[in-house]
C-alpha cells in the first residue's frame, strides 16, 4: 500500500507528536517545547524534546530523531502502513486507495498551489497600482499601514468581470479549468444544461490570502467596496486545497508568537486579526465566515491551552461565544479549556485598540473570564429563580450541560463548581451536597448496590441490570442517529427543491446546529451559493453543488425511501405547504433536539447510578422521545396521502 505525500502532510498536522509520545514519556511543557527521558536510551537527565510546531522529536543524548511516524515504528515495531493505518484512524482519516491517479491528484495539487500563488501576488500588484486606489482608501481608513498590508498579502480584485482570468491564462501553465477547480473563478450554466464563459468569482474586493499550516496560500477572502454587494464578506468555496472548518486565518503568521507567549487570541474576522498584529499582538486567528468548529479548536490548543476569544461585544458577538462555549464542552481534557474576552458592547477588538490603546486592551485579556464563568452567565443570564419550578428548571438547565463534558474528572469539577454557584444563587434553598450530575440524587445513596437497594437483594439489581440491557437491544440508542440523519437531510431536501425559502427563512437554516459533519458541509455550501445569486432556482443550485463534489451525499439524500412521504419537501407541494411543512420540521427538530439531550443525560446517570428512581425516569424520557420522534411527521396530515389533499 502506498500514500501520498500530501495524505501523510495531513497525517503529521492532525496528531500532534506530543500526543503520541506523551503515551511513553512524561512529558513536561517548557514554552514551544516538551521534554522528558528519552526513551531509547538510559538517562536520568532530561535531554528528549518534542516541537509540536515543528513536527518532530529530537535527543540530545542519543540522537534520535522522527516525527509522530516513526516513533510508532521505533517503539512498538509496527511497519510503516500498520503504523499509517492506526493514526489514521485515530485522526478520522480515511486509507486511500493508492493508484497511478491518486499520483496525479497530487501533482495537480502542487499545481493549484501555483496557480493560488501567482493569484495572490496579482492582486497584490493591483492593490498597489492606479486600479487599486480605491481599496487602498478604504484600508488607510481601517488605520492599515503600508507594512502591515504587505506583510498580510493583503490585494485587490478590479471590478473587470474577467480580469483575473485573463491575467493568469496569459501565464504558461495555468489553464482555466485549473482556476475553476481552485475556485478563483465560476462557471454558469445555461437553462439548457449548458456551460456559459467563465468569470471571476471576486470582484470590487480588498483581497485577503488565507493560508495553510505551511503558510502556502489556499483560498481568498474578500471584502466587498460596494454598499448594495450581496455579501460583505465573500470566501473561497470548498476546493482541494481548502476546508475553511479546519484552518484558521493567520495559523501560519501566529505560530511562533501564540508558542513564545503561551496564548493565542481567536477574534471573529480578518480586520481584528490584523489590527490586532498591527499593534503588537500577532498571535492572533480568526475562523473562516463561520463558527468555530471541533477541529479549529483542536488546532488552537496545539498553540495555547487556553485560547482567548476575543469576539465582539454585540449580541452576534455573545451569540458566537456561547455556540464555542458549548461546542467544547465533549471535547474539554484535562489542562485544555477556554478563556473568554469580554468586549464592551459595540466593540470589536480592532474599535477597542484604535480607541483605548494596546495597554487597555492588554489589560482586558489579562482578565478573561474562564470557561466556567461563561457557562454560568448562559445558563443564569436571564433566569428567574422566584419559584420551586424556576429553580428546578435551572438545576435541570445546568445538569444538561454537565451531560456533554464527556471526561468524568473534568465533569466531576464543574459539577462541584456548579453546586456552590447554585448554593449562593438560592441563598441557602439547594443542598450543598446534592450533584447536579446525578439530578437530585444524594451522592452516598449509590456507593453500591445494596446502598442503592436497601434490603432489596442482589436478583432485584440483577433484574434492574437486565431491563436496561434489553432498552440497549432494542435499538433506541442507536435510533437516535437515524432519525438525526433523517431530520438533517428532510431539511437540505426541502432547501434543495425549494431555494425560494432561503429568502426569508436564512437564519433558521443557518443556525440550526447539525451532528452530521457532511450535511452540515452541504449545508454551508448551499448559504455560499445562495449569498452570490439573488433568485436561485433549484436546477441552478443542484448543479452547483454538483460540480463542488456534493454528487454522492445529493444522490442520497434524494434516494431517501422514508423522505418520499414528506411530500412537501418535493418540487410539486404549493408554496403555503411548504412553508408550514419548513415551519413543522423546523420546530421538530429542535423539539426533538431537547429531548435526547436530556435522555443523554438520563442515560448518562443510569449507567453511573443504578436505581429505581433513576430507571423511572430514563424510562419515562424514552416513551417521551419516542412519541416525539413517532409524531414528527404527524402535524396536520403531514406525511400523508390524506393529508396533502387535505392541505391541497
Amino acid at each position: 500500500m502506498g500514500f501520498t505525500p500530501d495524505f501523510l502532510d495531513e497525517l503529521r498536522n492532525r496528531i500532534p507528536v506530543s500526543d503520541v509520545v506523551g503515551r511513553r514519556v512524561k512529558l513536561v511543557r517548557k514554552g514551544r517545547e516538551h521534554n522528558g527521558l528519552c526513551p531509547f536510551h538510559n538517562e536520568k537527565t532530561p535531554s528528549f524534546t518534542v516541537n509540536d510546531d515543528k513536527g518532530f522529536y529530537h535527543c540530545f543524548g542519543c540522537g534520535a530523531h522522527g516525527d509522530v511516524i516513526k516513533f510508532i515504528t521505533e517503539t512498538e515495531g509496527l511497519s510503516f502502513p500498520e503504523t499509517v493505518e492506526r493514526l489514521a484512524g485515530q485522526a478520522g482519516l480515511a486509507l486511500p486507495e493508492y493508484s497511478p491517479e491518486d499520483a496525479q491528484r497530487s501533482q495537480k495539487r502542487k499545481s493549484l498551489y501555483d496557480v493560488m500563488e501567482t493569484a495572490s501576488k496579482y492582486f497584490e500588484t493591483q492593490l498597489v497600482a492606479q486600479a487599486g486606489q480605491v481599496g487602498q482608501d478604504y484600508l488607510n481608513r481601517r488605520g492599515l499601514s503600508k507594512a502591515t498590508q504587505k506583510k498580510f498579502r493583503l490585494g485587490f480584485a478590479s471590478d473587470g468581470r474577467t480580469a483575473l482570468k485573463d491575467a493568469l491564462l496569459s501565464r504558461d501553465g495555468i489553464t482555466e479549468e485549473m482556476m475553476i477547480e481552485a475556485g478563483l473563478l465560476i462557471q454558469p450554466e445555461d437553462e439548457g444544461g449548458g456551460q456559459k464563459p467563465s468569470y471571476d468569482r471576486f470582484r470590487h474586493r480588498v483581497m485577503f490570502p488565507i493560508t495553510d499550516r505551511q503558510g502556502r496560500v489556499v483560498a481568498f477572502g474578500g471584502r466587498a467596496l460596494r454598499s448594495d454587494a450581496k455579501a460583505k464578506y465573500l470566501n473561497s468555496p470548498e476546493t482541494p486545497l481548502f476546508h475553511k472548518g479546519r484552518l484558521l486565518y493567520n495559523l501560519a503568521g501566529a505560530r511562533k508568537s501564540s508558542y513564545d507567549e503561551g496564548r493565542v487570541l481567536v477574534a471573529e474576522g480578518y480586520m481584528d486579526v490584523i489590527a490586532m498584529a498591527q499593534a503588537g499582538f500577532t498571535n492572533a486567528v480568526a475562523p473562516l465566515g463561520t463558527a468555530v468548529t471541533e477541529e479549529q479548536i483542536g488546532e488552537l490548543w496545539r498553540l495555547a491551552p487556553e485560547p482567548l476569544m476575543c469576539f465582539d461585544g454585540d449580541k452576534a458577538g455573545i451569540r458566537a461565544a456561547y455556540r464555542v462555549a458549548e461546542k467544547s464542552l465533549p471535547l474539554l481534557k484535562a489542562g485544555y479549556s477556554l478563556r473568554f474576552v469580554h468586549l464592551p458592547t459595540g466593540e470589536d477588538p480592532d474599535s477597542y485598540i484604535n480607541d483605548q490603546g494596546t495597554a487597555a486592551f492588554r489589560d482586558l485579556l489579562d482578565r478573561a473570564q474562564p470557561l466556567v464563568d461563561i457557562l454560568w452567565e448562559m445558563k443564569t443570564g436571564s433566569v428567574q429563580t422566584d419559584t420551586p419550578e424556576q429553580q428546578a428548571g435551572l438545576e435541570k438547565s445546568l445538569s444538561e450541560t454537565l451531560s456533554d463534558i464527556s471526561d468524568k474528572t473534568i465533569r466531576g469539577y464543574y459539577d462541584k463548581a456548579f453546586q456552590e454557584r447554585l448554593s449562593k444563587l438560592l441563598g441557602g434553598a439547594f443542598v450543598a451536597d446534592h450533584s447536579l450530575e446525578n439530578r437530585a440524587i444524594k451522592k452516598n445513596h449509590f456507593d453500591s448496590p445494596s446502598k442503592a437497594y436497601g434490603k432489596k437483594d442482589k436478583a432485584a439489581w440483577n433484574d434492574t441490570l437486565l431491563g436496561v440491557k434489553k432498552l440497549r437491544d432494542t435499538g433506541i440508542f442507536k435510533g437516535q442517529q437515524t432519525a438525526v440523519l433523517k431530520r438533517e437531510r428532510l431539511l437540505i431536501l426541502t432547501v434543495l427543491n425549494h431555494p425560494w425559502l432561503l429568502k426569508s427563512h436564512h437564519e433558521e437554516f443557518a443556525t440550526i446546529i447539525f451532528e452530521s459533519v457532511e450535511l452540515d458541509k452541504l449545508r454551508c455550501e448551499i448559504i455560499d451559493v445562495s449569498l452570490r445569486e439573488s433568485d436561485l432556482e433549484r436546477k441552478s443550485l443542484y448543479a452547483q453543488l454538483l460540480k463542488t463534489g456534493f454528487g454522492k451525499a445529493l444522490e442520497v439524500i434524494f434516494k431517501q425511501g422514508e423522505l418520499q412521504a414528506e411530500w412537501f419537501a418535493w418540487p410539486d407541494a404549493a408554496q403555503q405547504d411548504v412553508e408550514q411543512g419548513w415551519f413543522h420540521v423546523v420546530n421538530r427538530y429542535r423539539r426533538v433536539s431537547d429531548l435526547e439531550k436530556d435522555f443523554k443525560a438520563a442515560e448518562m446517570e443510569l449507567a453511573e447510578n443504578m436505581t429505581e428512581e433513576v430507571f423511572a425516569r430514563f424510562l419515562a424520557l424514552k416513551t417521551e422521545l419516542e412519541n416525539a420522534k413517532g409524531n414528527e411527521a404527524s402535524i396536520d396530515g403531514y406525511g400523508t396521502a390524506s393529508g396533502r389533499k387535505k392541505l391541497s
